[in-house]
């Protein structure tokens, strides 16, 4: 059985075999599919293989999964030896991946199935929308308050009674082009953005744990969708701890010889897209809360009923 590391990059990816005891370069290969395909016929089906985690790790760890007994995708941030070494080339980064996959030594991560995969794709893809719409939005705020304009007196500057207010704005010419410009642009983003909202709902509507996840208030369909890409499968977490945990809400904790635990902010370890959709939905469940909690408190009291004596008068 022979252990080889790759110290994968965009273009290239630096090899190195452990077997029987001894460590040895082999040297650079491609990373196009072509050159990975023509590399993994030269292995055996008892080889393993270990790269660390970066953009084209998975796309690599699906072609070689085929062909190889094992590959292990190692976690950056807990591969310490890679990340603390005095020395640090792509010859010595995939000299320790071999040697720790051969002492069964190397922090893998979870990879995810095809579906999940594309899922979170999808999920990313719509959090950039997001940011790029409230880019757009906060440009053109940026561009009245410039220009000394009134606060604008609708709650949604972008509707339909808003965007007829900001037409009748005195603006200079270009500052008028310029908002034009900024309204094409969120018009375009909110079209690709409703596509996206659609597709990921068809997703939740079928996906029998997303609709047991919207029973918990604040959880809507893309919330759902976006909690199950990153997480994949749930039952792979043998207790809630460990599941807290992987998306990084865990708090930090330093404890040493006799002296008490200290308990920091939290790990913010794994996605940070899943922990941001946490937070909303959080809110939503709290401003939610509020206003039952309002409406009940609105409601006029209920007279209490009197009280009678016991045991009865005149008995």
């Amino acid at each position: 059985m022979r252990y080889i590391g790759m110290d994968a990059h965009r273009e290239f990816a630096q090899v190195a075999v452990v077997e029987d005891g001894l460590v040895r370069d082999e040297g650079r290969i491609g990373v196009t599919p072509e050159a990975l395909t023509q590399w993994a016929a030269s292995l055996s089906a008892e080889d393993q293989v270990a790269l660390e985690a970066t953009g084209n790790s998975d796309a690599i760890a699906v072609l070689l999964t085929r062909r190889v007994a094992r590959v292990v995708v190692s976690n950056p941030s807990k591969t310490r030896a890679i990340a603390e070494a005095k020395v640090k080339t792509d010859k010595v980064d995939a000299r320790i991946l071999a040697q720790l996959l051969a002492a069964d030594f190397l922090p893998p991560v979870w990879l995810p199935d095809p579906r999940t995969r594309a899922l979170r794709w999808q999920v990313v893809r719509r959090a950039h929308m997001v940011r790029v719409r409230t880019r757009i939005k906060n440009q053109v705020h940026a561009i009245l308050a410039r220009n000394l304009c009134p606060t604008p007196p609708v709650s949604d500057l972008f509707g339909r009674t808003g965007r007829h207010w900001l037409s009748r704005q005195d603006l200079p010419a270009d500052e008028v082009a310029t908002v034009q410009a900024l309204l094409r642009q969120l018009d375009f983003h909110a079209g690709e953005l409703a596509v996206v909202d659609r597709e990921l709902a068809v997703e939740a509507l079928a996906d029998s744990v997303v609709a047991r996840l919207m029973t918990i208030p604040g959880i809507d369909a893309i919330a759902g969708i976006s909690i199950v890409a990153a997480v994949g499968e749930f039952t792979r977490f043998p207790d809630p701890d460990k599941l807290v945990a992987y998306v990084g809400l865990n708090p930090k904790v330093r404890q040493s010889g006799n002296s008490a635990p200290v308990h920091g902010r939290i790990a913010k370890a794994g996605r940070a897209h899943v922990r941001g959709v946490l937070v909303e939905t959080a809110w939503s469940a709290v401003r939610a809360l509020d206003r039952c909690g309002r409406s009940i408190d609105a409601s006029p009291p209920v007279a209490a009923p009197r009280r009678r004596s016991w045991p009865p008068r005149g008995r």
